[in-house]
């Protein structure tokens, strides 16, 4: 008697058929990303809702593949272009797909270490790489996870727990005061959502204002800390930003620092874009002071080149993730002594993919230089960018060149309405044929637009192609006050 056939199972041939054509479609995809278009002109975008019945019997596996593959490319929104000057998403390393592809496929579960076993010393030998690179020479661990948001959310709680040790169990009623703490005006969103979920309120993150470079003034800091403890408040941690989302701001870290062990306060750097830059020794200078760090985010799927999902939250007070996170249950596998503490206690997440090994196995192939060389690159490209910007007949450089971030504004007499109605018109006016993206936003309260170098593949080629777009969209949106207009020498 035959068994029935398995409903997933499909026969040896045609998996081969289909994986091998998946790549080809993938290989494909990558040798047109330095002139792909990021979308597709705003004449042909359409945002209506898929009407496909739910399938109840098979298709035509080769068929449907080829359809959503090809469907996906010519309408989608291309992050990986070379022309994509958008947020702080690269283009994929190519290794680092293929990684993602043997994940999917041997489905490691990282949540105890006796059941992941390679796997699992993979992510903290990975680990153990970032954390020489920022500079801790004792102990320190981490955990990889889905983002900076849950990065940030997990050193909040690291800090609650070592400010106060009953909190984890007791919760913050037992506190028996306020504990707040304090960021950049200019800091991540998700510090303010992650106060909501640690149930401390978003009124407890302090923002502090910024200077004229754009960084969290110290002053104010020590100001806004002492006012809280007169009020009978309790701080417990200050967030410094390394590579600000809208700016590519960076902190003073070795000040911040001096402020936390002044006060005592668990001192935390988001270095979830501008991180990466310890991966460079001619720019590791940039993050001066960040291995004074309790604790540090950083995201691979930023700067380091690696496909979502993948962020990092590593702490040199590697005690408190399992006073934050620890937790005991009947049905998950006894760990041997001779074991590290598995992972599910010493971190947010249960059931935990692999998302260490894309970043890895890129290490392994390509090596750190390949980094260095990526990072100073870009470095240099933007400074490039930011002169160019100065010398502009129709834009000005609103900010300090940190990180590869550009922040231009028209050179427009009038008041910030007139000015944020005219960048959002230049942006309108690039990005409208769907060949490259740019964006327009706010830094310390005044509109800019934003550009970021961001993808391995962007070179001069296409940095002067913009350039000479924002030039174009500035003549026709300015018309004569662009020509009248002179650069700041």
């Amino acid at each position: 008697m035959n068994e029935p056939s398995l409903p997933f199972d499909l026969d040896p041939d045609l998996r081969r058929r289909l994986g091998h054509r998946l790549i080809d479609l993938i290989d494909e995809y990558f040798a047109h990303l330095p002139q792909r278009p990021v979308q597709l002109p705003a004449s042909q975008r359409s945002f209506e809702p898929l009407h496909n019945p739910l399938p109840e019997t098979a298709a035509d596996p080769e068929a449907v593949l080829e359809q959503v593959t090809r469907e996906l490319i010519e309408k989608g929104f291309h992050v990986p272009s070379a022309n994509y000057f958008g947020l702080m998403n690269p283009t994929p390393a190519y290794i680092a797909v293929l990684a993602e592809t043997l994940v999917a496929a041997l489905n490691p579960q990282l949540a105890t270490m006796a059941r992941s076993q390679l796997a699992s010393k993979i992510e903290q030998e990975t680990l153990r790489w970032i954390g020489e690179r920022i500079g801790w020479g004792g102990a320190f661990d981490g955990s990889f996870t889905s983002g900076g948001n849950e990065a940030n959310f997990s050193a909040l709680a690291l800090a609650l727990a070592a400010r106060f040790p009953h909190a984890t169990e007791e919760g913050v009623a037992s506190i028996g005061a306020q504990p707040v703490f304090y960021a950049s005006a200019e800091s991540h969103h998700s510090l303010d959502k992650s106060a909501g979920l640690l149930g401390i309120g978003r009124r407890a993150l302090r923002r502090i204002p910024v200077h004229a470079r754009l960084e969290m003034d110290l002053q104010r800091l020590e100001t806004a800390i002492a006012a809280d403890i007169s009020a009978g408040r309790i701080p417990f941690a200050v967030v410094a930003t390394a590579g600000t989302t809208n700016s590519g701001a960076i902190d003073d870290l070795e000040g911040t620092a001096a402020v936390c062990r002044q006060r005592k306060l668990w001192f935390h750097v988001d270095g979830a874009y501008g991180g990466a830059a310890t991966f460079s020794d001619q720019h590791r200078n940039l993050l001066r002071g960040i291995e004074q760090a309790d604790s540090v985010t950083i995201d691979p799927h930023k700067w380091l080149a690696m496909p979502f999902a993948a962020g990092v939250i590593i702490t040199s007070q590697p005690e408190m993730l399992s006073r934050a996170f620890g937790i005991a249950t009947p049905y998950m596998p006894k760990s041997a002594a001779s074991l590290p503490v598995d992972n599910f206690k010493i971190s947010a997440q249960w059931s935990r993919r692999a998302n260490a090994f894309k970043l890895w196995l890129t290490l392994r192939i390509h090596g750190r230089q390949a980094y260095e060389q990526h990072i100073n690159r870009q470095l240099a490209l933007a400074q490039d960018f930011g002169r160019w910007l100065e010398n502009s007949a129709h834009f000005e450089l609103a900010a300090p060149v940190r990180l590869p971030i550009l922040n231009g504004r028209v050179r427009l007499p009038g008041g910030e309405e007139k000015i944020a109605a005219a960048h959002l018109a230049v942006v309108e006016e690039v990005t409208r044929d769907g060949r490259r993206w740019i964006s327009e936003t706010k830094v310390a309260g005044r509109s800019v637009i934003r550009i970021m170098i961001v993808s391995y593949l962007t070179g001069e080629k296409q940095i002067a192609e913009l350039q000479a777009a924002m030039t174009a969209a500035a003549v026709k949106v300015l018309g004569a006050k662009a020509a009248h207009s002179q650069p700041v020498r």
